[in-house]
């Protein structure tokens, strides 16, 4: 829209043209009174992005605050483009997940690779050295052509970003369920490393000094994103096309390097990605921060399209973008640092003392905003909620135990769910070993890197079995933070902090504000247990499609220290001779397992329990056991249970099997999905030793057979299986599925 066509203040107003931009009648009137006259076309634009929910957090900001946020090691919380924790030797970890479900949906390549450029820019915005990649991931039943596709074009569009920007993907999690048919989920995170020294923020400090672009340029696309991403999916969200944006990972790559060098210059004073809402959010949230205005000339904003009026250049999403502020007279040095890696860097205003946000383009005033009016005094909402009707009839269900009639090939059937089955369809096509770092790969319960110079490695993993949340939030919300935790303890490690991206429906429904609410005080009493703060995250809402909410999917990222390499444990059996243990108690819960999914094509009842003193005791003990070198393999025991579990630590291996004998019903005991467990493998001449530092107990041990064997405690056997079988089922499952 030409600046001649753009509709005047007064029709804006009688028009509700905001309202097509997403701003509501009672927020029009705040803006009105805030800038004490009508705003203009731009101006609108202005505060519909910073105001929408994915920018502001209107909706979520009260439930967020109880998140735990502050810890001894955690240098950055939540606030600027990434969280901070400190890993000792002056060195720190820098890590943050983002959503990408909307622009998925609807252009799944280039929304999940733009998904993760956007994430890699929150971190090295920070200072910090990309170093790894995960994502967790979710998709209707693999059975729809329209969910392949989906699925397909977005494993495809991760690769293609991360593999050419030269990060390892190193881990996430896949899981289908039919909720996501209509609304994936892509959820991006990203971990990088950093010298305390090189720590930067997003603030645009010093009256007089120079704000600068660099990168690509702008183009139309992506415009309203933000918006778009703050709005349920429909039949017309195929139209906003548009609103995707385009990644070019080669352009970003440059861009990495280019800042990594900057941030080792004194002249340089803030640094910000244009991320959702491009130049508005950058501006706006820089020189909010730093309490001072700024001012921007918008005919020097490098354009890739002509014509583009100053609300286009505002809100563009264009990729590969940042904005920097630098020391007067210093302006050169930066053109001359980006000139060597054939990027732009351009001069285009200047902080100010006054607060605002002034824009200018040919010759005129375009904008004249409050910086803080944009980043901050967004209204907050604090909606209704309301438990979810359906949650009282769960909780009152007496659990039946599923009918079982082939221990054997239910435990086949098991393998070969999606959500269970290998992912080495996904993650074949990531280069998880670019930059020959990465201890263990994809495929354990969680990757591990080396921090380079050093004996330490990190972590990390990506975790949340929504199926529980949507069964009971809060019961839910405290497994999520619980089996990343234990996830990062078999690895190795102790766990650090986590990043969230909580991923919701419509908040303005009072069930599902009830399910976010529900889940962050769960999540958060985890938190507050298992000593890993919050530091920093994001909130997707809207994820519905046809009013059709996916279940409440808050995704916990964690990053976990490894004290030293020679703790690195993995999940599958090493040697013939090994003992077998298993931590922690079967009940025979089966609320929302794979094994209920399975029989009866739905879930329902109450999700497995946990109790967060236990299994901070546990994960202790286990922690102690392997960095006192007693302990050969490690696995939590998760979807599918205790015979799945079992099984993949076989299947690991070369070979190797193992006998056991498992007391108690024998459904329960094979399939549940009961919490705080782990299966251990210890040699014989470590048993003693073992034993005084954890509570766990005997079951069997790790023969040369090639077969698992489950006896029950009269030593009946209730299966036996072929580790290559299983092995040839369990990785065959999702490329058959997709043929």
């Amino acid at each position: 829209m030409s600046l001649m066509l753009e509709p005047n203040p007064t029709q804006i107003k009688e028009e509700r043209i905001y309202a097509e931009m997403g701003l509501t009648d009672e927020e029009f009137a705040m803006v009105e009174k805030i800038l004490g006259r009508l705003p203009n076309y731009t101006e609108t634009g202005l505060f519909s992005v910073m105001w929408s929910e994915h920018c502001s957090y209107k909706n979520s900001k009260p439930v967020l605050r109880k998140f735990p946020t502050t810890g001894e090691r955690v240098l950055q919380g939540p606030g600027e483009g990434a969280g901070i924790v400190d890993i000792g030797d002056n060195q720190a970890v820098v890590f943050k997940m983002e959503s990408h479900n909307h622009p998925s949906a609807i252009e799944p390549y280039q929304g999940a690779a733009t998904g993760v450029g956007g994430i890699i820019r929150d971190v090295f915005s920070m200072g910090a050295r990309p170093v790894a990649l995960l994502n967790s991931l979710r998709f209707g039943e693999l059975q729809s052509p329209r969910v392949k596709y989906l699925f397909e074009e977005v494993v495809a569009g991760i690769a293609g970003y991360g593999n050419c920007i030269g990060i390892p993907t190193v881990g996430g999690e896949v899981q289908f369920d039919p909720c996501y048919e209509g609304n994936p989920l892509v959820n991006a995170m990203c971990v990088g490393l950093i010298n305390h020294e090189d720590i930067k923020k997003g603030q645009a400090h010093g009256a007089g000094n120079t704000v600068m672009y660099v990168g690509a340029s702008t183009g139309r696309d992506g415009i309203h994103g933000a918006t778009f991403a703050s709005e349920e999916l429909s039949e017309s969200s195929e139209a906003k096309r548009p609103a995707v944006q385009v990644g070019d990972p080669f352009m970003e790559k440059l861009l990495i390097e280019a800042c990594l060098e900057l941030i080792q210059s004194d002249a340089l004073v803030g640094i910000q990605d244009m991320g959702a809402a491009g130049l508005t959010s950058s501006s706006a949230e820089m020189a909010s921060k730093a309490g001072m205005g700024i001012e921007m000339y918008l005919d020097d904003v490098p354009q890739r399209e002509t014509g583009m009026t100053p609300y286009e250049m505002m809100l563009s999403e264009s990729q590969e973008r940042m904005l920097i502020v630098v020391k007067k007279g210093r302006e050169q040095e930066i053109v001359d640092l980006f000139e060597k890696y054939g990027l732009a860097a351009v001069t285009m205003g200047k902080v100010t003392e006054d607060k605002m946000l002034r824009l200018f383009h040919k010759d005129e005033m375009v904008a004249e905003v409050p910086a803080d009016a944009l980043a901050e005094e967004a209204p907050i909402y604090h909606k209704p909620s309301k438990e979810a009707a359906y949650f009282a009839e769960f909780q009152q269900m007496k659990m039946e135990t599923p009918k079982v009639e082939d221990y054997k090939e239910t435990l086949l059937s098991l393998l070969q769910q999606p959500t269970i089955a290998s992912k080495e369809w996904v993650y074949d096509q990531y280069d998880y070993q670019v930059r020959t770092s990465t201890i263990v790969t994809p495929g354990s319960d969680a990757a591990v890197i080396r921090v380079r110079g050093t004996e330490k490695g990190l972590a990390m993993t990506t975790d949340c079995n929504s199926r529980y949340i949507y069964l009971d939030p809060e019961v839910g919300g405290k497994i999520a933070v619980a089996e990343a935790a234990r996830n990062i303890v078999c690895s190795g490690g102790e766990p650090l902090a986590i990043t969230d991206c909580l991923n919701f429906g419509n908040p303005e429904k009072p069930e599902i504000f009830w399910q976010i609410e529900k889940s962050v005080d769960g999540m958060s009493e985890a938190c507050r247990k298992l000593q890993t703060p919050v530091i920093g995250g994001n909130v997707s809402m809207y994820n519905e499609r046809s009013g059709e909410a996916v279940y409440p999917t808050p995704t916990v990222g964690m990053v976990g220290l490894v004290h030293d390499l020679k703790h690195v444990t993995t999940q599958e059996f090493k040697q013939a001779g090994d003992l077998v243990y298993v931590i922690g108690e079967t009940k025979a819960e089966f609320g929302g397992s794979e094994l209920q999914k399975m029989i009866y094509g739905k879930i329902f009842g109450q999700s497995p329990s946990i109790d967060l003193d236990v299994e901070l005791k546990r994960q202790k003990q286990v922690l102690a056991a392997i960095q006192a070198g007693l302990v050969q393999s490690a696995h939590d025991v998760a979807e599918g249970g205790l015979a799945v579990a079992i099984t993949e630590s076989a299947i690991g291996a070369n070979g190797l099997g193992a006998t056991v004998k498992l007391d108690g019903e024998a459904t329960a005991v094979l399939f549940a999905e009961s919490q705080s467990r782990f299966v251990i493998t210890v040699k014989r001449e470590n048993k003693e030793a073992f034993e005084k530092v954890v509570e766990a107990i005997q079951v069997g041990e790790v023969t040369n057979t090639n077969e698992v064997t489950i006896h029950n405690e009269e030593n009946e056997v209730l299966l036996t299986v072929n580790v290559d079988e299983m092995r040839k089922a369990w990785k065959g499952a999702i490329p058959c599925l997709l043929k």
